[in-house]
C-alpha cells in the first residue's frame, strides 16, 4: 500500500524519525564544500512531496534521483537505511539532507527492568515504549558508589561542554545542520560513555534548535533556554567532578542512568485520579494517574509514535480508550479514572511508573471520589506548600523525580475572563484562598479539548471548582488545568428536592457516568454540563484585574539578555553592550546587585574575543562565554523560582468574590 504525503517547509513530523548518532555519521561524511551546502539543501528537500511504501519512505530529489529512507517502526535505525541514487552517494548531500529534515528519535533506549522473579517463578517483562533499541555496546554504570570518572567520560565531557558552548555561541541562526550533527555526535560519544543524562539533554537541545529554527507552533523559548542550561551545567560539574577527582552519588546522579529500574512494591490498592493526553512531535498517546491508599501517586501510561502530524492528536485522544495494561484489568484508561484497581506483586519505578510484567494481577474495583478517602487528602495541604514542593521536584532529574511533583492540587472560584498578552486574548481568573492565579491550557493544540473546555469555563463567573494542573512558573500565579471536578460542598443535581434544584450559583452538572469529574484534555464539556442561574440572580463579583501585572523586581533585564544570547549568539550580545547599561544601573536599584555584576560579566565575555596583532578574531572556544551565560541564567531560574513562590503566597485585596 502506496500513502503519497506532501511535505510543507517547517513540519518534519510526516518524516520517519531517525537515531542521533545516524545523524551525526551521515553529515560527517560529507567534504566541507558540500557541508556548507546543507542548510539549503535540506530546506529544499523538506517541501518535496514523500511517498510511503510500507517501511520506505520515498522522496523524488529530481527526474532521475530517489531518495529512499528504511524505517522500520518508523525509525531509521542505522546509515544504511539512507539511500540515495545519485552519483556521489554515500557521500552525497542528499542523505545528510533527509536526516537533517527527520525529527529525531529518543537517543536513549527505552528499557525497563523490572525485580528478579522469586524461584520457580516466570520472568517478568515490562511493556516498553514503543521507541528503537539503541545499540547496547555502551557501559551502563548505575550504581550511586561509581567511582571517578575515567579517562573516556573525560573526553566526552570535554567535546559535549566544547560542542554545547559553540552552539550557544552561535545561537539558533547560526546552530545548522552541521553544528546540529557535532552536537549528536558528542551526545552519542557521551552515552558510549555511560553518561547518559548529559546525552539526552544534548539530543533535546538539538530538538529544541530544529524547532526554533523551522518555526515550529510548540516551539518554546524558554524551553530551548533551559535544555541548554541543563547541559552546560551537567559538563561543567562533571568537568568539576573530574578536575577535583571526586567520586559518590553526586558524580552517578550527574552520569544518569541508561535503563528504568522497578523495584517490587508488593499489592496496592490503587483509585483512578485523571488522564492527560500526551501530544509529542514524534509520539502521542495516554498519561493516567492514580493514588493508593497512602495518598502516594502512580502512572501507567500507552504512548506510540506517529508519523503524521494530522493523525497524532486523534492518537492521543484515543489511547484513552485503550485498555489498561495491568494484569488482567479490563477497563479502558478513561474508565481508570473514575474507577479503582486491586494489584497484586506490583512493581514501580522511582518516577511512579507502574510495571506490568507477567507476575503482576489486577481486578477492577471501586473507584473513590475526589472528596473523599485518600483521593481527598491530595487536597489537604497549601497551596503554598503544594508551590514549594513543585518548584522543588522541577529541579531534579527526571529519572528520580517524585511522581506528580509538579502536580497542584486546588479549590478554586472562577472569577471570569479578561483580556492577556499583546493580543488581547482571554485569560480566565480564579481565586484560590485570596490568591488570583490565572488558569491556562495545559496543551493548545486545536484537536485536543484543552482550549474549548476553558472557553466554556470562563463563560460560568462564581463556579466552584476542585482543579488538578500544573504549576506555571511565573512571577505571578499560574496554572496549566489538567482536570477539574465538584467541590467538596458540591450536592449532585439529582439528589436535590425538585424545588431546590434552580441553582443560586453556577456548578458542574455533569452525568452520573462522569463521576463528578472531567479530563479536559481527552472529554468535551458541554452547555449542558454547566448549570448556570439566572443572570440576574447571579451575586456580582469584586472587581477583576485589568491583567497581569509587570512584576516589581524587574527580573527580565536579565532573562532578556540570556534569551537573546541564546538565539542571536554572542555576536549579537555584543552589539547591546552599550545600551545595557540602564539595565544594569535598574537591577542594582532594585536590590539584584548580584544580577547587574552577572549581566556585566556576561556582556563582557560576549565582547572580550582574542585577536591576531592585525585585529582579527581569531578561534575561540567559548568557554569563558558559556561560563559567564550558565551563571547569568542560573541566578535567572533561582530569582525566577523565588517569585513564584512568593507570589502563591500573597493575597491580592479585592479580588476575592
Amino acid at each position: 500500500m502506496t500513502e503519497a504525503v506532501q511535505g510543507v517547509t517547517g513540519s518534519r513530523v510526516q518524516w520517519p524519525a531517525v537515531r542521533p548518532e545516524v545523524v551525526a555519521e551521515v553529515v560527517a561524511g560529507l567534504s566541507a564544500r558540500l557541508q556548507k551546502r546543507l542548510d539549503g539543501a535540506a530546506a529544499k528537500l523538506a517541501e518535496r512531496p514523500v511517498e510511503r511504501t510500507g517501511e520506505d519512505w520515498r522522496i523524488a530529489v529530481d527526474e532521475e534521483t530517489e531518495l529512499v529512507l528504511h524505517a522500520p517502526g518508523g525509525v531509521v535505525a542505522t546509515s544504511g537505511d539512507v539511500r540515495c541514487g545519485c552519483l556521489l552517494a554515500p557521500a552525497c548531500v542528499h542523505r545528510a539532507a533527509a536526516v537533517t529534515v527527520c525529527p529525531l528519535a529518543d537517543g536513549e533506549p527505552s528499557e525497563q527492568v523490572e525485580p528478579a522473579p522469586a524461584e520457580g517463578q516466570p520472568p517478568t517483562s515490562a511493556p516498553t515504549a514503543a521507541l528503537p533499541d539503541a545499540p547496547h555496546d555502551a557501559p551502563h554504570d548505575d550504581d550511586p558508589a561509581a567511582g571517578t570518572l575515567g579517562a573516556a567520560e573525560r573526553a566526552a565531557v570535554d567535546l559535549l561542554h566544547r560542542v554545547a558552548s559553540a552552539a550557544l555561541a552561535a545561537g539558533v541562526g547560526g546552530a545548522g545542520a552541521v553544528l546540529q550533527a557535532e552536537l549528536l555526535r558528542a551526545a552519542h560519544r557521551a552515552r558510549l560513555a555511560g553518561l547518559h543524562r548529559p546525552a539526552a539533554a544534548a539530543v533535546a537541545v538539538v530538538t529544541r534548535i530544529r524547532a526554533a529554527r523551522s518555526g515550529e507552533p510548540d516551539h518554546r523559548l524558554a524551553d530551548l533556554v533551559a535544555g541548554l542550561r541543563e547541559l552546560l551545567g551537567l559538563s561543567t560539574a562533571l568537568s568539576a567532578a573530574a578536575a577535583a577527582d571526586t567520586a559518590g552519588p553526586g558524580v552517578a546522579a550527574l552520569r544518569g542512568t541508561a535503563r528504568q529500574v522497578y523495584t517490587a512494591v508488593g499489592g496496592l490498592r490503587l483509585y483512578g485520579l485523571f488522564s492527560e493526553p500526551v501530544l509529542t512531535a514524534t509520539h502521542a498517546g495516554v498519561l493516567t494517574w492514580a493514588v493508593d491508599a497512602g495518598g502516594g501517586l502512580h502512572t501507567m501510561a500507552e504512548i506510540m509514535p506517529h508519523t503524521d502530524a494530522a493523525a497524532a492528536a486523534p492518537q492521543a485522544v484515543g489511547a484513552g480508550n485503550r485498555a489498561v495494561r495491568l494484569g488482567d484489568a479490563m477497563l479502558s484508561h478513561r474508565e481508570f479514572t473514575r474507577a479503582g484497581l486491586a494489584v497484586q506483586g506490583a512493581t514501580r519505578s522511582a518516577a511512579g511508573r507502574l510495571g506490568a510484567g507477567a507476575s503482576v494481577r489486577a481486578v477492577r474495583a471501586a473507584g473513590a471520589a475526589w472528596t473523599a478517602g485518600p483521593v481527598a487528602r491530595l487536597w489537604a495541604e497549601s497551596p503554598a506548600a503544594q508551590v514549594a514542593r513543585a518548584l522543588f521536584a522541577a529541579a531534579l532529574p527526571a529519572e528520580v523525580r517524585p511522581a506528580g511533583g509538579e502536580l497542584l492540587f486546588l479549590d478554586v472560584t472562577l472569577l471570569g475572563a479578561v483580556p492577556h498578552g499583546p493580543g488581547g486574548e482571554p485569560s480566565l481568573l480564579a481565586d484560590c484562598g485570596g490568591v488570583v492565579l490565572a488558569l491556562r491550557a495545559a496543551h493548545d493544540h486545536p484537536g485536543l479539548a484543552h482550549r474549548g473546555n476553558l472557553a466554556l469555563l470562563a463563560t460560568a463567573p462564581g463556579l466552584r471548582l476542585r482543579v488538578i494542573g500544573r504549576l506555571e512558573r511565573s512571577a505571578r500565579p499560574e496554572l496549566r488545568l489538567l482536570a477539574v471536578g465538584e467541590p467538596p460542598s458540591a450536592q449532585p443535581p439529582e439528589d436535590r428536592a425538585p424545588e431546590d434544584r434552580a441553582p443560586e450559583a453556577p456548578a458542574l452538572a455533569l452525568p452520573a457516568d462522569r463521576a463528578g469529574r472531567v479530563n479536559l484534555g481527552l472529554e468535551r464539556l458541554q452547555t449542558a454540563d454547566l448549570a448556570l442561574p439566572p443572570r440576574e440572580a447571579v451575586p456580582p463579583l469584586a472587581a477583576l484585574p485589568a491583567g497581569p501585572l509587570p512584576p516589581s523586581t524587574p527580573v527580565h533585564l536579565l532573562s532578556r539578555r540570556v534569551e537573546q544570547a541564546v538565539t542571536g549568539g554572542r555576536a549579537v550580545l555584543a552589539l547591546g553592550t552599550g545600551a545595557a547599561r540602564d539595565d544594569r544601573a535598574r537591577l542594582r536599584s532594585a536590590g539584584l546587585a548580584t544580577g547587574a555584576a552577572l549581566l556585566e560579566g556576561l556582556l563582557g565575555a560576549a565582547v572580550d574575543q582574542p585577536r591576531d596583532v592585525f585585529g582579527r578574531v581569531v578561534a575561540d572556544d567559548h568557554d569563558a562565554f558559556a561560563a559567564a551565560w550558565l551563571a547569568a541564567a542560573w541566578y535567572e531560574e533561582e530569582l525566577a523560582s523565588a517569585l513564584c513562590a512568593t507570589a502563591w503566597t500573597q493575597e491580592v485585596p479585592g479580588n476575592r468574590p
